[in-house]
């Protein structure tokens, strides 16, 4: 039985710093294409950083330079730095797992983690 399980969502004020993370079980970590998305209330959801199998990373543009996301293969976890965060960071964060190989497509989610950023 695959399994993502997010956790580190918080209330924080503006500025602030939260780490999330994602913990895989089931899936060989170290071949899938790990993805942090997120979704605001009344919008549809988008990608916030991405980290494939061989490390290569990319961002929204709307959190290059404040986001990093990082991933231990030994822990089967990626992680989402978040700082100097925004009202407009609030959301869902989800964790996605995803591989293509051998001809199969493999997709999963996590159940997400709620962000709130205010004063």
């Amino acid at each position: 039985q695959v399994q993502l399980v997010e956790s580190g969502g918080d209330l924080v004020q503006p500025g602030g710093s939260l780490r999330l993370s994602c913990a895989a079980s089931g899936i060989i970590f170290s071949f899938y294409n790990m993805g942090w998305y997120r979704q605001a209330p009344g919008k549809q959801r988008e990608l916030v950083a991405r980290i494939d199998s061989g490390g290569s990373i990319n961002y929204a543009d709307s959190v290059k330079g404040r986001f990093t996301i990082s991933r231990d293969n030994a822990k089967n976890t990626v992680y989402l730095q978040m700082n100097s965060l925004k009202p407009e960071d609030t959301a869902v964060y989800s964790c996605n797992a995803f591989m293509r190989r051998w001809g199969l497509v493999n997709d999963y989610w996590g159940q997400g983690t709620q962000v709130t950023v205010s004063s």
